[in-house]
């Protein structure tokens, strides 16, 4: 870890997922765990190209309502997931099977989430009395849905949401909307994210700190361990390095 103490901050923006819900593993992991938990019978490879039709299928269709909470999400998502593991022969074309799959994926993905915030939501809790907060997340349009559900919704003064303005990260234009909405100048605010290429590169281009919570990541992306401020591996161990 590259550990150092943050100074000289009055405003932290969050990354969501990926860093608060499964405090640096990366879904498309946590997923594949499941998937191996509940003797689904694929390849990890055969996954990871359902994983990718996934999500983008959830960004370019209106699968998701500002109304539903992240089990919802979650649910659809396996179901595109099954859907294009049996058109492609990775998985028998049996409706029901396929069904009790994706629910059995979506449920147990859903509590994995519950247990980890018990590590994630007492650190945001801790910092929202310290600082001001910003969410800053590629999302589906109910982020605050999902916020309300998981109980995290007070922490945070404002939320920086991809389908809302129409910026998605990498473009490090979404970073300067949560700074701007933070009201502070980019050098004051602190950016915490799990992705190195999406949340530590584009915060950095626009001027902030930032910490990187470096975990189980997807593995296709460059590295450059100079770049963040901070490198932590848990989201517990932020609170340590901001005076």
């Amino acid at each position: 870890m590259k550990m150092g103490k943050i100074t000289d901050i009055k405003g932290i923006i969050f990354d969501y997922g990926g860093t608060i819900d499964t405090n640096s593993r990366h879904w498309a992991e946590v997923l594949w765990s499941q998937y191996v938990k509940h003797h689904i019978p694929v390849d990890k490879g055969s996954f990871r190209e359902a994983y990718v039709f996934g999500e983008r299928s959830l960004a370019k269709y209106p699968y998701v309502r500002p109304d539903h909470n992240f089990f919802d999400v979650l649910l659809f998502k396996c179901k595109l997931q099954m859907e294009y593991l049996a058109l492609h022969h990775h998985l028998e074309m049996d409706e029901r099977k396929l069904q009790q799959y994706a629910l059995s994926v979506a449920e147990s993905s859903y509590w994995y989430v519950q247990e980890v915030l018990k590590t994630t939501r007492p650190v945001v809790e801790t910092l929202s009395k310290r600082y001001k907060l910003v969410l800053v997340s590629n999302f589906y349009g109910n982020i605050q849905t999902i916020l309300s559900d998981f109980k995290l919704d007070r922490f945070f003064a404002d939320v920086v949401e991809s389908s809302v303005v129409g910026v998605r990260k990498p473009d490090p234009a979404i970073y300067q909307l949560g700074v701007d909405a933070m009201g502070f100048n980019a050098s004051e605010v602190l950016v915490v994210g799990d992705s190195f290429s999406k949340d530590v590169v584009p915060a950095k281009k626009v001027g902030c700190k930032v910490v990187w919570l470096k975990g189980e990541g997807w593995g296709n992306e460059t590295i450059d361990e100079s770049l963040p401020d901070v490198i932590i591996t848990s989201l517990d161990q932020l609170i340590g390095n901001i005076e």
